[in-house]
């Protein structure tokens, strides 16, 4: 029985889902065709709608074409009255313009026709001008024909006669203007140079005595010659090779003579000499301890003058090495002047003139004091002492101004500031004063017989006489041949000249001198 009821169940269960598939598919079908009628007549409507959509818009864009179309025949109507509007107005500018062109035209018409009246009435009167000018042209030839008669020359010669007399004139008066010029600036200048100077010189004194290089020892004896040279000669050998110092033992009595170009050596061969005699011990070794001690001494003398010179003339902030430079400067002479006393004169004659005119006192006591520091190694690099000095000052840092004023102090470069020019006068009156320097016979009288040449060198001399040693020159001249404003003018060529081709100490007076003498004989 069971079975039976299971059967039974499970075939209702078939039956049921059956019925439910049937049922589904029959509700999905009914579902799908209604789905269908309804975008059917979506579809329709849809048609319907934008085919009214369509019309619509169709109309409505005929509509707006029609507007547009108005709009743009109105604007072009509005646009075509504008420009007939301008054109006529332009029209009417033009017509004006024609008018005022025309009117000027006539205007332009009537001064043609008075221009060519005036020409005519010009070319007229220029005819009688040219008439006019010939028979000018023709009385004047005539009157230079009867003034040449009637003074016996011709028009050419008394025109040169006239431009000789005007030349000779001018020449007169050029003459007496230069001469007046110049005495007065000369007086005006001399005086005022000479009252500088002498305050200068007076406020400031210096010592009237030269000093020279030692370059002979005294020996107590000739037997400490030979001492000296030593056996085989091996002190003096020593003696040369440590300090760089020839030495030199003649038939000179009780003297030894040392020779050599740097004066610091030869300070210290000087010194180890004399300590070698006073010890009375002489042989190499002691030789080498003794110039040791002579260096170190004078090492420390060359610091010690270096300093004083910087204090003495208030010079501040010079480098140490450059301190030491000016010292060596104590051994160093220059025509028997010690060149560390002339640099100190010329340091305080600087200052004492640049306050005078106002101008920089420092700088001009610093480069007085430096101006002639290339004389401290001019035996050891080669150049002037200019040019030594000037690179000596760039090394250590000195001012352009300084280095200048040392360039310019003997004329290599054109001075180019008062400080430089005050460096120039104070070297020439520390140097020219009487005594301050000796002068080589030679050059004394090569530097006379070159002023006379010079002086005689211009036309017109007779003869010249070079005087005062060197510092005048009297010129006579031939009175027949040199008028006395040639004289004046012949003294300034001179002086140009001796300026342009000679050096010297102070100045150089010249004197032309013209003399014309009258002689005759009572018979």
């Amino acid at each position: 029985m069971t079975w039976i009821w299971i059967l039974i169940l499970v075939a209702v269960i078939i039956l049921g889902l059956v019925g439910a598939f049937a049922a589904f598919k029959y509700g999905y079908s009914y579902r799908k065709n209604f789905a269908e009628l309804k975008i059917g007549s979506a579809e329709e409507e849809a048609e319907r709608i934008m085919n009214e959509a369509t019309d619509a818009a169709e109309k409505e864009a005929e509509n707006i074409k029609k507007e547009k179309l108005l709009e743009a025949k109105e604007e072009i109507h509005k646009s075509r009255t504008e420009l007939e509007r301008e054109i006529k107005e332009r029209r009417n500018d033009l017509q004006r313009q024609e008018r005022r062109v025309q009117q000027k035209e006539d205007t332009i018409d009537k001064k043609s026709q008075m221009i060519e009246k005036k020409e005519e009435q010009i070319q007229i009167k220029y005819n009688e001008v040219e008439e006019l000018l010939a028979e000018t042209e023709r009385v004047k030839k005539l009157q230079i024909a009867q003034l040449e008669k009637v003074a016996t020359m011709t028009a050419s010669q008394a025109k040169d006669l006239l431009l000789k007399e005007v030349e000779d004139d001018v020449k007169h008066e050029s003459a007496l203007l230069i001469k007046s010029a110049t005495e007065q600036a000369k007086e005006e200048a001399e005086n005022q140079a000479k009252k500088i100077i002498t305050e200068a010189i007076q406020r400031f004194a210096a010592d009237f005595v030269t000093e020279t290089t030692v370059s002979v020892v005294p020996l107590p004896n000739d037997e400490m010659k030979g001492r000296i040279i030593g056996r085989e000669g091996r002190n003096i050998r020593t003696i040369e090779t440590l300090t760089g110092i020839d030495l030199i033992i003649d038939d000179t009595p009780e003297a030894v003579i040392l020779s050599g170009f740097d004066p610091v050596k030869r300070e210290v061969a000087r010194r180890t000499i004399e300590k070698l005699i006073t010890d009375g011990r002489i042989h190499p070794g002691r030789i080498e301890e003794m110039v040791e001690k002579s260096n170190k001494e004078v090492m420390s003398i060359v610091k010690q003058e270096g300093e004083r010179a910087v204090f003495d003339t208030n010079v501040h902030g010079i480098n140490n090495e450059l301190v030491k430079l000016i010292g060596r400067l104590k051994y160093r002479t220059s025509y028997g002047q010690n060149v560390l006393q002339h640099s100190v004169e010329v340091s305080h004659l600087a200052g004492l003139m640049a306050a005078e005119l106002g101008a920089d006192v420092a700088l001009a006591k610093r480069a007085g004091l430096l101006h002639d520091i290339g004389k401290a190694l001019d035996h050891e690099v080669e150049g002037s002492h200019v040019t030594i000095g000037a690179d000596i000052a760039k090394k250590y840092k000195e001012n352009d101004k300084v280095i200048h004023c040392i360039l310019a102090h003997h004329g290599d470069i054109e001075p180019n500031s008062i400080e430089a020019c005050l460096i120039q006068a104070a070297d020439s009156i520390s140097a020219a004063r009487p005594g301050a320097r000796r002068e080589n016979l030679e050059n004394y009288i090569k530097r006379l017989e070159q002023l006379e040449e010079i002086s005689n060198s211009f036309e017109g001399v007779e003869r010249s006489f070079a005087i005062q040693a060197g510092r005048e020159v009297r010129i006579m001249v031939k009175a027949d041949e040199v008028s006395d404003d040639d004289t004046i003018l012949m003294a300034k060529d001179i002086v140009k000249k001796i300026e342009e081709t000679m050096e010297y100490p102070g100045q150089i007076k010249v004197n032309v001198i013209r003399e014309l003498r009258a002689i005759e004989y009572a018979k």
